[in-house]
């Protein structure tokens, strides 16, 4: 199964190069409002997209990650709320594992289900540690993977859970504060969590600016993952990809 994408995942965390994904909700998103994120992601330098949602009911998930494919030379990655996202027109798929909750559903038993179907797909798979953060407000993943978020202000826990994660065999780390957040994954947070671990850490949660996504770059972030701001005004995307990727070019 080819590995391309998380090989360059890797090499850009080796290189020091910040990663900025915008995150399409395909419930949020029609064919007009896709042309427009299409079109300044191309602009912006966009490196990677995700595709996905704590619910997604419409029945748009395949037909946005086509729209994408054929007007960008960008890598479609799944960022699945269900096992039931999955199209086979995406490259790569985020096999999440809540590490950060006691489900078992969403640790393994929902894995067990969607296997088969995973593995058919032909589509890169890359085992994530999911760490979901407290972020000030209920969110939908909070709701529906009926598992409390780990307290912003327990760091410790935060590291403990991301080691157990790379030492489990995951390939990312994930912490996000979900859609909504009130307030981002705090810098000192992802500073101690990056500092333990060496696998590519994802964040996102709360980012609504371009500061704060330089900040949290600063701090040791990985990708930065931008989704419900982008929602709400999409011409963030250009700002916040230029301060993402000025993180790079200082050489951190």
């Amino acid at each position: 199964m080819n590995k391309g994408i998380y090989q360059s995942l890797v090499q850009r965390k080796q290189k020091q190069q910040k990663s900025f994904v915008v995150l399409v909700d395909p419930d949020k998103v029609d064919d007009h409002k896709l042309d427009e994120l299409i079109q300044l992601a191309s602009e912006s330098k966009v490196d990677y997209f995700f595709v996905g949602g704590s619910l997604v009911v419409s029945d748009y998930l395949d037909a946005c990650v086509k729209k994408i494919k054929s007007n960008l030379d960008i890598p479609v990655i799944l960022f699945p709320g269900s096992p039931s996202q999955i199209t086979k027109n995406a490259d790569a798929l985020l096999y999440l594992s809540l590490i950060s909750g006691r489900n078992p559903e969403l640790l393994i038993g929902q894995h067990v289900v969607s296997a088969p179907a995973v593995k058919s797909s032909g589509l890169e798979i890359m085992s994530t540690g999911y760490m979901v953060i407290d972020g000030g407000a209920p969110t939908t993943v909070s709701y529906i993977s009926n598992a409390n978020p780990l307290p912003s202000d327990k760091s410790e826990i935060a590291i403990c859970t991301a080691m157990a994660g790379e030492m489990l065999g995951m390939k990312l780390i994930y912490m996000d504060a979900g859609s909504g957040a009130r307030r981002a994954i705090s810098e000192m947070m992802i500073q101690k969590v990056s500092g333990c671990i060496s696998i590519p850490l994802i964040v996102g949660g709360g980012i609504t600016d371009p500061e704060k996504a330089y900040l949290n770059c600063k701090a040791g972030a990985d990708i930065i993952v931008v989704g419900n701001a982008i929602e709400k005004d999409p011409t963030l995307i250009k700002e916040i990809s230029a301060a993402i990727h000025s993180v790079s070019l200082s050489k951190v």
